[in-house]
This record gives structure tokens, C-alpha cells and sequence, in this order.
């Protein structure tokens, strides 16, 4: 055979192979090009990773010894009927909607909808981008409970973006279904935290086969009147507060900012099946959360237990 015919056919093997590895990148298990999905656009908690005032962390992304994360935030797609959501607002709201535009689905408008969780800043301070100053997009629907709503339309410089209906405001209900598409639905519920500003929901997600909990922001498990155990076990996939590994992993006190430990949620689940283990998967980490590497030791053993970790582009069927 021509050896410049031989070079060609391994060069497009080659290519072919590597495309299909590329294809795969993200997902959390084998699934070809489901038709709806969620898919994970961030794992930080608020502040992102590297950290603010914490040079060292932006040093070794730069010299590519870690990898920077975003702050965590969900797409929800629908190809069958071209529609995409996204839940929370971050600060890296522009790069996570080019991810949605350039991986998933290409279409007018860029989003067809934001879902809140409450008013700390990586959870809804995205929404400056929409604004005159960046997009100045027009009629984003922003769903939003009713303290959140409130603090939108009333406090600027988010006011303005309802005045200039770059968002329109949809009013969510505790406990209330909203159709996203003909077999996605989405539930949002009250959980405990730091409501300075607003209160704060977690979501629950139905698809036509699947469902998940998001809940990244909660004080404790024990002052929330459901119980997370039995709540995981209800659902497919369930995206939890990972914000903190255990107590003293900052130096301030940790009851200023109570979460979950992933010691603590751990301990609730140690009697569980493998099988209820593997539904949990941790996100929302601190810069500080040793667990954020993949490397961690503590991390790979919990992996081994069953336990997952969100990772940018995961793909989860719904």
C-alpha cells in the first residue's frame, strides 16, 4: 500500500478515536447524546477557585499545577424541544452560558430561563451581565421566590434590569412544579441558611426517567425539617453542600458560616448501601476543601465508598 495512503487512513483512525474520547469528556457514566440532561457548569462555592486574597492559588493555576474552578451552576437542557435553563447566577455567568452555547445547544435566545437559589453573591450577581452595560439582553426570565424577587426589584443596581426588562421576574412557590418542557419539570423548597437578603430553596428536578436534588447552600442537615438520607433516597442524582471538608479548615469561626461538613454528611449516610452513597455528589467547595483536588487522598477513598464528586461537564440523563 502507498505509504502516504497508509499515513493518511492512521492519521484520520487517529482523529476519529480522539474526537470519540472528546465526546465523553465529562460524562459521569456512558450514555450517547441524551436528548435531556443536566450538566455541570461550576463546582466553587461563591468566591470561585483560585481565591481571592489567597495569591498562591492564583500562582499555580497560572503555572498549570491545579485547574481554575468555576462557581457552581447548572444547565438544564432540553434538545427535543432546543430549550436550555440555568440555575443560579454566577459570577462567571458569561463563560458558563458560552459552555451551554458551544457544547450543548446553539440557539436564540442565549438562555431561556434563570433559576435562583437565594442572595449571596455567587448565586445571583451574574445578572449584571445582562445588563446595558454588558449584553443588554432582553426579557430573561428570572425565576425567583418571593423574598428574592422583592430584593430585586428594590435594591439597584438590579432594579434597573427590571426597569429596562433586560429580565422579566417569575414568581416561584415553596413546593410549587414549574414545566421547563414537555418532561423536565423543576420544584423549588425552602432550606435553613443565612437568609440576610432572601430566603434560600434547593431544587428538585424531574425528567422523564431521572430526577435530582440540588442543594448547595443549607445551614445543617439537622436543622432542616426534612431528612437528606431520605431525601436522597427518593431521587437519581442528588448535588449536595460540599462547601467544607470538616471544622478548623478556615481561620475564623465556621459557625459564621454554617454548612454541612462532608464529614458530617458522611456520617449520616455510613450505614447506607453503596448504592445510596454513589446518588450523592458533592459540590459547592470552598477554595479552602482539600477534597476540590481529585488527587486528595480523603477524596479517592470516599470515591471508593461509593461517594461522587461534581466535576465540570459531567452529564447527567434526566
Amino acid at each position: 500500500m502507498n505509504s502516504k495512503l497508509i499515513f493518511f487512513i492512521l492519521s484520520i483512525s487517529i482523529l476519529s478515536c480522539k474526537n470519540s474520547e472528546d465526546s465523553m469528556k465529562g460524562r459521569s457514566f456512558g450514555v450517547n447524546d441524551p436528548k435531556q440532561y443536566i450538566t455541570i457548569l461550576g463546582i466553587a462555592q461563591d468566591g470561585g477557585y483560585p481565591h481571592i486574597n489567597n495569591t498562591s492559588e492564583f500562582i499555580d493555576v497560572a503555572e498549570g499545577k491545579v485547574t481554575k474552578e468555576l462557581v457552581v451552576s447548572l444547565g438544564i437542557i432540553d434538545k427535543e424541544e432546543d430549550k436550555k435553563f440555568l440555575i443560579e447566577a454566577t459570577p462567571d455567568l458569561p463563560e458558563q452560558l458560552s459552555m451551554l452555547d458551544a457544547k450543548h445547544l446553539n440557539k436564540s435566545p442565549i438562555i431561556d430561563g434563570v433559576f435562583l437559589t437565594h442572595a449571596h453573591i455567587g448565586h445571583y450577581t451574574g445578572l449584571m451581565y445582562f445588563g446595558r452595560e454588558a449584553m443588554g439582553s432582553k426579557k430573561i426570565n428570572v425565576f425567583a421566590m418571593p423574598k428574592m424577587k422583592s430584593f430585586l426589584e428594590n435594591n439597584g443596581p438590579w432594579s434597573q434590569l427590571v426597569d429596562l426588562q433586560n429580565i422579566v421576574l417569575q414568581p416561584l412557590k415553596n413546593e410549587t412544579s414549574v414545566a421547563l418542557t414537555e418532561k423536565i419539570k423543576i420544584t423549588p423548597f425552602l432550606v435553613p441558611h443565612r437568609d440576610e437578603f432572601s430566603e434560600t430553596v434547593g431544587y428538585k428536578i424531574d425528567g422523564s426517567s431521572k430526577s435530582a436534588l440540588f442543594i448547595p447552600d443549607i445551614n445543617k442537615w439537622s436543622v432542616w425539617k426534612n431528612s437528606i438520607v431520605d431525601e436522597v433516597k427518593k431521587v437519581d442524582y442528588a448535588f449536595i453542600d460540599a462547601t467544607f471538608f470538616k471544622e478548623g479548615e478556615i481561620p475564623r469561626p465556621m459557625a459564621e458560616v454554617p454548612h454541612p461538613f462532608i464529614q458530617e454528611s458522611i456520617n449520616l449516610f455510613k450505614n447506607e448501601s453503596k448504592e445510596v452513597k454513589s446518588k450523592i455528589i458533592f459540590i459547592h467547595f470552598n477554595h479552602s476543601n482539600p477534597l476540590i483536588n481529585p488527587s486528595n487522598k480523603e477524596r479517592i477513598q470516599l470515591e471508593e465508598e461509593g461517594y461522587r464528586f461534581a466535576n465540570t461537564k459531567d452529564v447527567f440523563e434526566l
